[in-house]
């Protein structure tokens, strides 16, 4: 008869990681799993759309005037190409401008909510930390903030600093950085009054390696589920600034500008101009969100107890 013997480690069971856990969580929600798969195909889409698109919408030797608001399915005049969501007032291929317009779209989107969550971030966890004068004045530049709407503040900054990708950034993340500045400032409240911030501080670690190397990672679970309803939000920002003439400008793809371009041609049965980039623009910000809600609940301290 052979015997095996069990040791200690093969008995133990396996330590589940913390990330490991967020994706069992996750996948819970087949909506969410859903809205990933939707929002990794929309960003597949956009990194290839170069290679992808039937044309550049953009290059003005590629486009055809007289091919102007074809409907979709129609062919060019002179027979080299099918437009599969018709063209534009412009003659441009409104698949291929879809395609160039979510880069854009998604540029902004992911560069402002970053952007402004490394201000707010860092701004909220020195008000909690230093405190005093400090942490008040930081605080009601806060609540300032947060008491005007974000668009109003938008339209009077690009309205100062004019058209452009940059200037919508900008723009984005002086309205958003706010939101992370109050949600860090909270988490670092928490945390600064723990035993393991006392003891650093005792070994004369420099402020600096305190607030980025003990505190931040303690307070990224509400900052991760900020990021993701910012960028929803910040992509659907630019869309109305550029919508309404102040965002990117004509010379730039923008799911805005596209729905802007076709609105005058919508009563008289030219539908598919505004219609298909609303519906891309659509799918982007309900697919973002819905990954968003589920972080939400997955990096919630009452569902991890």
């Amino acid at each position: 008869m052979t015997m095996t013997i069990e040791t200690t480690a093969e008995r133990r069971p396996a330590v589940e990681t913390p990330l490991r856990r967020v994706l069992r969580e996750f996948t819970r929600s087949k909506l969410a799993v859903l809205g990933l798969l939707a929002l990794a195909i929309v960003i597949l889409l956009a990194i290839l759309a170069p290679a992808i698109a039937p044309q550049d919408p953009y290059d003005l030797m590629q486009l055809s005037i007289m091919d102007g608001r074809l409907a979709p399915g129609a062919g060019s005049m002179d027979g080299s190409m099918v437009f599969t969501l018709g063209t534009d007032s412009q003659g441009r291929d409104m698949l291929s401008a879809i395609l160039y317009g979510l880069r854009i779209s998604l540029l902004v989107g992911f560069l402002s909510a970053m952007a402004a969550a490394a201000v707010g971030s860092a701004l909220g966890l020195i008000a909690a930390y230093v405190g005093g004068w400090i942490e008040s004045i930081i605080m009601r530049i806060v609540d300032l903030q947060l008491s005007f709407p974000s668009i109003l503040v938008a339209l009077m900054i690009l309205a100062f600093l004019g058209k452009g990708v940059t200037n919508v950034v900008l723009a984005l993340v002086i309205v958003e950085w706010a939101a992370y500045a109050r949600t860090a400032r909270s988490g670092a409240l928490i945390e600064r009054r723990k035993e393991y911030i006392e003891a650093a501080e005792c070994l004369a670690i420099p402020t600096w390696r305190i607030l980025f190397r003990h505190l931040l990672p303690n307070c990224l679970p509400p900052l991760i589920v900020i990021a993701t309803v910012q960028i929803a939000r910040a992509i659907t920002l630019e869309a109305t600034l550029s919508f309404l003439g102040l965002g990117v400008p004509v010379t730039e793809p923008s799911l805005g500008l596209l729905i802007a371009n076709g609105y005058e041609y919508m009563l008289s049965g030219e539908y598919w101009i505004s219609f298909y980039p609303g519906v891309a623009l659509l799918v982007m910000i309900v697919s973002i969100n819905l990954v968003g809600d589920q972080l939400r609940d997955v990096l919630n301290p009452r569902s991890q107890a």
